[in-house]
């Protein structure tokens, strides 16, 4: 990634910002399908620099403020036209031109993490617990305490976005659903070619299964 561009979002007193990067993030989630180089693959990624986990940050949303879009190409972010997909949210962001890469740089791969809530462990324990029981014969209860004693905790340490699935709103006539986006930041020693999705995140598509990278600065 050779070129970026940084979007800052800027809350006011109505509108916070965590409310702000659900509507961001659709929109630039959209653009990046609208322009997608192949079945869910993005030549433009996306960048977290104010990222955090540590609820002592000093930020009010882990994610901070700002949203930064990188690609190869200075043409590929000029084709996107960002602006025009944010227009309606022009109050709102600040959106700085394009400028190339800095040449000393860090790693980092930002992927999407799938995170069980306590409703969907329970679901999942006890569809474990019904299997168990029919082939063994033990009673349902016997199997659900034992499974008790390996039954994994929900994460909700990571930072997430709350999203529309587009594909539900397309199936349901304008109906969509919402969920959570969880983002993780993964430390990388190097350079890696990989693939991204329409969410600018790193996927795990190419052959060798490396996960994309993209500099840190």
């Amino acid at each position: 990634m050779k070129y970026y561009l940084d979007i800052t979002l800027l809350p006011e007193a109505d509108i916070t910002l965590g409310f702000l990067w659900q509507k961001v993030y659709q929109q630039v989630h959209i653009a990046l399908v609208d322009n997608k180089v192949a079945e869910n693959q993005s030549a433009i990624a996306v960048s977290f620099p104010r990222y955090s986990t540590e609820k002592s940050s000093g930020h009010a949303f882990p994610l901070g403020n700002q949203l930064r879009l990188l690609a190869n190409e200075e043409s590929q972010l000029t084709k996107l036209n960002i602006s025009k997909w944010l227009n309606r949210f022009e109050d709102y962001v600040h959106i700085k031109s394009i400028k190339p890469v800095p040449e000393s740089v860090t790693y980092i791969a930002y992927v999407r993490q799938q995170v069980k809530g306590d409703a969907r462990i329970e679901k999942d324990m006890l569809s474990k617990a019904q299997r168990w029981a029919e082939k063994s014969g033990q009673p349902l209860d016997a199997c659900l305490t034992e499974l008790e004693k390996t039954k994994p905790k929900a994460d909700n340490s990571l930072p997430f976005i709350w999203l529309e699935s587009q594909e539900t709103k397309q199936r349901n006539t304008g109906d969509s659903r919402k969920f959570p986006l969880f983002i993780k930041r993964v430390g990388l020693e190097e350079h890696q070619t990989g693939v991204f999705n329409c969410y600018g995140l790193s996927s795990h598509h190419n052959k060798q299964g490396k996960l994309a990278s993209i500099p840190q600065f």
